[in-house]
């Protein structure tokens, strides 16, 4: 069952500018130290940080909150599986919130799926309950 689907589109050109701004006081607010490391090697930072925003705005969306109601930026986290499909992982308030919002006998799997297009990146997160066995 579908416990919540959120989507968001950011500017990569907007994502740069605040980069240039905001350095380091900006990427420590909104990215975890693993999110960092990723897109500090990739040649394009900051679509890789777009990216990333727009996932953490879907998410945030999904678990039916948005960015309010104690959830931190930095509590939900992409990552990328060996097969380098993106991951969403989830902490703090934004963990709470989910298992909240998963019924007794569910275990809350969440999907996201990211693209990009210069100057827009995208991102789709559904998160499913799947009855366990």
């Amino acid at each position: 069952m579908i416990l919540g689907i959120g989507t968001d589109l950011a500017n990569i050109e907007r994502i740069e500018r605040t980069l240039e701004r905001f350095g380091d006081r900006f990427r420590n607010r909104v990215f975890t130290e693993t999110e960092q490391r990723k897109a500090e090697r990739r040649k394009d930072v900051a679509g890789t940080y777009a990216k990333r925003w727009a996932a953490k705005e879907a998410c945030s969306k999904a678990l039916g909150t948005g960015l309010r109601m104690g959830i931190s930026w930095r509590d939900m986290a992409v990552t990328n599986l060996p097969t380098g499909q993106p991951a969403m992982h989830v902490t703090g308030w934004a963990a709470d919130r989910l298992k909240e919002m998963t019924p007794e006998g569910y275990e809350a799997i969440i999907h996201v799926t990211l693209t990009d297009d210069h100057p827009w990146a995208q991102a789709f997160v559904v998160i499913e309950a799947r009855k366990l066995s």
